[in-house]
């Protein structure tokens, strides 16, 4: 795999430095003890969901292949953790033919969790495995952040396509994940070129107030466009007066106009206003897109407006207030001693301020009440009840270091499509709560 096709600029030959500098110390006291050999078990879960969340969106599990399959201690990276003096000869030796060769489970892309869901299992020796810690939660925390203010989003715009527009307000390269996983959320497509050449995300955008300027009237500027993009291209109505250059677009462009796009004022009054008057035109089938930071609320709040498109950036690729989705890595299980045929057994932090944890390697499942709706995120160890064997969450990701799962990231969309209409109505309310179903330990 190519590092470009994580988002990373080519010239980074792996991805064994996104990681913090305790995971690699971690690994050299634990050759120097005897201990790095050790089978043990992590999960990644949360504790809790942000703040006013129903429920959260996994996403970022495509990424966090590529991330393992790129996980290598390569020359370049060796020689700058020799030269920093980080981890001593004997770590470097052994971290020069680090390969990952354990197994991954996770809940499939796409899907929703609970406070307490292992979302991914990754099971190795406690050498490799603990190296990964800080990237995958790097990606996951990030992308399933993303994704759970898309998922709520695409609700509140009640099947209104939504444009991910927020690549100006986030770093260059998390906007390609971003964009990403705001597609998986409900997002329909993007401004981002290398989202969309990276991912084959449909990408859109025309014009900005700036082409509008440039010219010496706003007919001008609409002309120039609808010659060189076709009568079905939108144009921005909001740089000087909406109502003149609502006229001006229609006279240029006639009743086959493709959109207007607003981008400030009062949006769900100005809506009303723009339709009445391309209604009154002849422009019965130009349609309306609104812009202008646009959140989950600012969406609902224009339900009722004859609104067509919503194009949202800041309040997406910042999480809608939740920037991170608080998803820790912890080691539940490790075998009693470093012989391949020793017994797990589970271990948990224990410690003050909540911040506790359940040992034992786990298995999920989701109940379902009489109508087939979701009502319990079911989570134990050992074996699983026969009512639930047919409802398990984690699938198979990666078996002996190698992918054994891939899919489209469509195949990804429709399934967390699928997954939030399987919870309960109140999943898609706004107001503040806790997770829509309870999360039961066994």
């Amino acid at each position: 795999m190519n590092p470009a096709d994580l988002g990373l600029p080519v010239d980074v030959p792996s991805t064994a430095l996104f990681t913090d500098q305790y995971e690699l110390t971690m690994l050299q006291a634990a050759l120097h003890s005897g201990t790095a050999d050790r089978r043990s078990v992590f999960e990644v879960f949360t504790r809790r969901l942000p703040d006013g969340r129903r429920y959260g969106v996994v996403a970022g599990t495509g990424r966090v292949l590529d991330a393992v399959e790129n996980f290598r201690f390569d020359d370049q990276v060796l020689g700058f953790l020799r030269d920093k003096e980080i981890v001593d000869a004997r770590t470097l030796d052994w971290l020069s033919g680090y390969h990952f060769s354990g197994d991954i489970w996770g809940y499939p892309e796409g899907e929703v969790y609970f406070p307490g869901s292992p979302v991914l299992r990754v099971e190795g020796s406690f050498a490799e495995c603990v190296l990964l810690e800080t990237v995958l939660l790097s990606i996951l925390n990030h992308d399933s952040a993303i994704a759970a203010a898309a998922s709520r989003m695409a609700s509140a715009a009640g099947g209104r396509p939504l444009i991910e527009m927020g690549a100006r307000r986030t770093h260059e390269l998390a906007a390609v994940a971003a964009s990403r996983a705001a597609y998986i959320g409900g997002f329909t497509s993007t401004s981002d070129l290398a989202a969309g050449f990276r991912y084959d995300i449909p990408t859109v955008g025309t014009s900005a107030h700036a082409f509008t300027l440039l010219h010496d009237s706003e007919t001008d500027a609409f002309r120039a466009q609808v010659e060189s993009l076709g009568r079905g291209t939108t144009l921005l109505v909001d740089t000087y007066d909406v109502a003149e250059a609502v006229r001006a677009a229609v006279a240029v462009a006639g009743p086959e106009l493709g959109a207007v796009r607003i981008d400030s004022g009062d949006l769900l009054l100005v809506a009303h206003r723009v339709r009445g008057q391309l209604d009154a035109l002849g422009a019965t089938g130009t349609r309306i897109v609104v812009t202008s930071d646009l959140d989950e609320y600012a969406i609902a709040s224009l339900a009722a407006a004859p609104v067509d498109a919503y194009g949202v950036g800041t309040q997406l690729v910042t999480g809608s207030g939740h920037p991170t989705s608080s998803m820790v890595y912890k080691l539940v299980a490790r075998a009693e001693s470093g012989d391949p045929g020793a017994p797990l057994v589970p271990v948990a932090k224990k410690s003050l301020g909540g911040k506790l944890s359940v040992g034992g390697r786990k298995w999920a499942a989701r109940r379902l009440d009489a109508d087939g709706v979701a009502e319990a995120e079911v989570v134990g160890t050992g074996a699983v009840p026969a009512a639930l064997a047919d409802r398990q969450l984690l699938v198979e990701l990666v078996k002996g270091g190698t992918v054994v799962t891939r899919e489209p990231l469509d195949t990804v969309r429709d399934r967390h499509a699928a997954a939030r209409a399987n919870l309960p109505l109140s999943a898609t309310q706004l107001s503040r709560g806790e997770a829509v179903i309870p999360t039961e330990y066994r």
